[in-house]
């Protein structure tokens, strides 16, 4: 049977929305067909530029860059939680995430491990202020996501923290939780609806950017080959 993928990501472009204060996305021809008999574009953006991933030395000093973390680490069974029914702002607490915490548990053991990501909808709000207002994680549900051994925490927002606009600011609770136990942040994601019901392995694999704390990914899915899980605990 011919694989399902189904794509993750943001398009880059000149409108893609970025954390405030980061660099801008720029993409625009160096060199031309018409003018050089090839065509080259020169890209300027920031490592956490569209749908990425943070690598523990985004927030540790002494975490892993991005080039160190190994390929495998990437690539997981996902468990995609609902959580649309949260509204701006809205705090995402362990009870949302706990009716799955059995099938977290299970798909952590097998070939690849977990990935957990949290299916807000906000992605619909992408290039919009609203997209600033997220729901975001706590803490302490991070934390708990992190003891069942999830290699990657995943959202479809700006951030799993909350986001702010006024200068002041906020909790990295969850960048701090996540990246210190050496696991991987991936946010801007994009289509989790298509792959919240079924077994799907999903590819965030990174550029190999040296020394550096994250990077854009093209994040995709497809459903898994393995043997459904049986829904008896």
């Amino acid at each position: 049977m011919k694989p399902t993928f189904v794509d993750l990501s943001h398009s880059l472009d000149d409108r893609v929305q970025v954390y405030p204060g980061d660099p801008t996305f720029s993409c625009c021809p160096a060199l031309t067909l018409q003018n050089d008999g090839l065509n080259v574009h020169r890209i300027t953006m920031g490592s956490h530029t569209g749908t990425h991933v943070d690598a523990p030395y985004h927030y540790i000093e002494s975490g892993a860059t991005i080039d160190e973390v190994s390929v495998d680490v990437f690539v997981g069974n996902v468990v995609v939680i609902d959580v649309t029914n949260k509204g701006p702002k809205g705090l995402i607490v362990w009870n949302d995430i706990a009716p799955s915490e059995v099938l977290i548990q299970r798909k952590a053991a097998l070939e690849h491990g977990v990935f957990v990501f949290l299916h807000t909808g906000w992605s619909k709000h992408w290039q919009s202020d609203t997209y600033l207002e997220h729901p975001f994680l706590t803490r302490d549900a991070a934390q708990r996501l992190i003891d069942l051994g999830v290699k990657v925490v995943g959202v479809d927002t700006l951030s799993p923290d909350e986001t702010r606009v006024d200068g002041s600011t906020p909790d990295f609770g969850v960048h701090e939780v996540v990246l210190q136990a050496g696991s991987i942040l991936a946010e801007n994601l994009t289509n989790l609806a298509s792959i919240q019901d079924g077994d799907w392995l999903v590819s965030l694999v990174p550029l190999k950017l040296k020394g550096c704390d994250g990077s854009p990914v093209r994040a995709f899915a497809w459903r898994s080959v393995t043997r459904p899980l049986s829904p008896q605990v």
